[in-house]
């Protein structure tokens, strides 16, 4: 498989990627998301619904997929590995017993019946349910005037969902997962997020890269090796050794951060569809308490009331770009507490891997990390648009 380059764009809470299904094509805009497999798409303009979303009909973002225009749409087979993937099953059998087929015809191999319908879940609380879909995805060549054809892509359409009004791109390690489909798992991929400032901006646009090119060496990347959860294999995690406030070094790192326990909990998960970077207590109140006392500036504390972040500061305007003489603007941390339970102690966040390529390097295991000035970066690949 040759290698692919999409363009990846900024929105408030994430970074959108366009996915051009169907016969004829359809553009989807969803989130890239490498915390989990499946792609989904909504399907069905009046009969999509999103229980406790907010308007996301008037939202420009939302798009939706209309099956019954594509020719080349059809519903996946309960006997296929991806339907046995989506709905978490360790018996081949149990789909197409789901779907009505005898076990007579199901051993014969002549069960053709459609993968029932299913529930995936999401870690913060989202549902998605709907029908596992075949159809054709288009994708660039590193060439942008290169496009393939890709037949018979395995996503999710999505009739229903529970706090989840726009589709993912799911770039994890399982079968499902896009990159896994098109051949990359063995390879790699590649993104530097644009700054928040670039939110919504139609004009820029910064690269996705899937393939040999993705994990080419080059300039002053630093690696970390991943680790390999147990119990979650699919995720892509790695181990916090430490944090730097200034001069001060954070030496308490607790273990979990940097490996799993036997039931698989623990790690540092590295998720694209987690907008800010969340660390497990006592950690992250100890992280506060650093840099709290490496800042002289007055707390705005009514900003930390209405936005739920835990420390934010009055900086004087001069040390800000565009803001009215004497003035002060508000900077706040966006890290979070991570709630307690199952999975992984800490997530890597999205907001925090701006101007950062990172690099997956699925081929030997290991993730890679260099700053960047993402626009620029996208402007020398011509993915600055003169608006």
């Amino acid at each position: 498989m040759q290698d692919m380059v999409e363009p990846l764009r900024e929105v408030r809470d994430g970074y959108f990627i366009s996915l051009n299904i169907g016969t004829p094509s359809q553009v989807i805009q969803v989130y890239l998301d490498t915390g989990s497999d499946l792609t989904w798409v909504p399907c069905g303009n009046l009969t999509f619904d999103c229980m406790d979303c907010d308007d996301y009909r008037n939202n420009k973002l939302y798009t939706a997929f209309s099956p019954s225009y594509s020719s080349s749409a059809l519903r996946d087979t309960c006997s296929s590995r991806f339907c046995i993937n989506v709905h978490n099953s360790d018996n081949p059998y149990d789909t197409c017993i789901m779907a009505g087929c005898s076990l007579s015809t199901i051993l014969k191999g002549k069960c053709t019946w459609p993968c029932p319908s299913f529930a995936y879940t999401y870690g913060a609380g989202g549902i998605v349910a709907g029908a596992l879909t075949r159809d054709t995805i288009r994708v660039h060549g590193a060439n942008p005037n290169v496009i393939r054809e890709i037949p018979n892509f395995a996503f999710g359409c999505v009739g229903s969902t529970y706090h989840e009004p726009i589709g993912l791109a799911g770039f994890g390690g399982g079968s499902l997962s896009l990159p896994s489909q098109l051949g990359f798992l063995q390879k790699g991929f590649s993104h530097c997020f644009l700054a928040f400032k670039y939110a919504n901006n139609p004009n820029i646009s910064s690269p996705l890269v899937i393939g040999d090119a993705a994990i080419a060496p080059r300039g002053d990347l630093q690696f970390t090796p991943m680790l390999k959860c147990p119990i979650y294999p699919n995720y892509y995690y790695t181990g916090l050794e430490g944090i730097t406030v200034g001069n001060a070094g954070v030496t308490t790192v607790p273990t979990n951060l940097r490996e799993f326990d036997s039931q698989g909990n623990g790690g540092l998960l590295i998720d694209s569809g987690t907008t800010y970077t969340h660390l497990p207590e006592p950690f992250y109140s100890q992280l506060l308490s650093i840099i709290e006392s490496a800042i002289s500036y007055p707390r705005a504390k009514e900003v930390e009331a209405r936005s739920g972040f835990d420390l934010c500061y009055k900086v004087p305007s001069s040390m800000q770009w565009g803001a009215p003489i004497n003035s002060s603007v508000v900077k706040c941390l966006l890290f979070q507490s991570m709630d307690d339970g199952d999975g992984p102690a800490g997530v890597f966040g999205s907001f925090q891997q701006q101007n950062v390529e990172v690099v997956y390097d699925l081929e030997k295991g290991r993730v890679g990390f260099q700053p960047m000035d993402c626009a620029l970066s996208a402007s020398s690949k011509g993915l600055l648009h003169k608006g």
